[in-house]
């Protein structure tokens, strides 16, 4: 029931991510200035602004919004069909989301030196989303569980 529930995190999770995203794209579209004045977080719109919000030409808020509707269907289907290769699907994707918040958090603070309140936001959801992904199927059984560990035949 555990892993359930952790299924439901992540949709939860996804949802505000996809909100998050959808927010940045809207302003976006409209060029209007994006409302962040809390302190040492103030550097939204310097982000949105920054040649490094593109990629490709395409916002990367729309990448956000790829993302966190991927993940939002991946794990909807989890719960109705319960399948590895969903699980698997989704923790892969998880991990793509979260390297891809530490590179463009690291652009923030190394490159642009200005931080968005919603693009720490979007990371800390990714974490998020990364960390419940790979709980619901861990990446190594153990040796209870029946499996064998293969191992190199002893050199004669």
């Amino acid at each position: 029931m555990a892993k359930r529930a952790a299924v439901v995190f992540i949709l939860i999770a996804a949802f505000f991510g996809l909100a998050d995203s959808a927010y940045l794209a809207q302003h976006e579209i409209n060029g209007t200035p994006l409302l962040c004045n809390i302190q040492n977080l103030a550097g939204c719109n310097v982000v949105a602004q920054s040649p490094y919000s593109h990629l490709f030409g395409i916002p990367l808020s729309e990448y956000g919004i790829l993302f966190y509707g991927l993940v939002f269907a991946l794990a909807a289907f989890e719960l109705v069909i319960f399948d590895r290769l969903l699980r698997r699907a989704l923790q892969a994707l998880a991990l793509f989301g979260l390297a891809s918040s530490l590179y463009f958090t690291a652009l923030q603070v190394f490159v642009i030196n200005a931080l968005c309140i919603y693009c720490m936001a979007s990371a800390l959801l990714a974490i998020i989303i990364f960390l419940l992904a790979f709980f619901i199927e861990p990446v190594r059984r153990s040796l209870a569980h029946g499996e064998r560990r293969f191992a190199m035949p002893p050199l004669a």
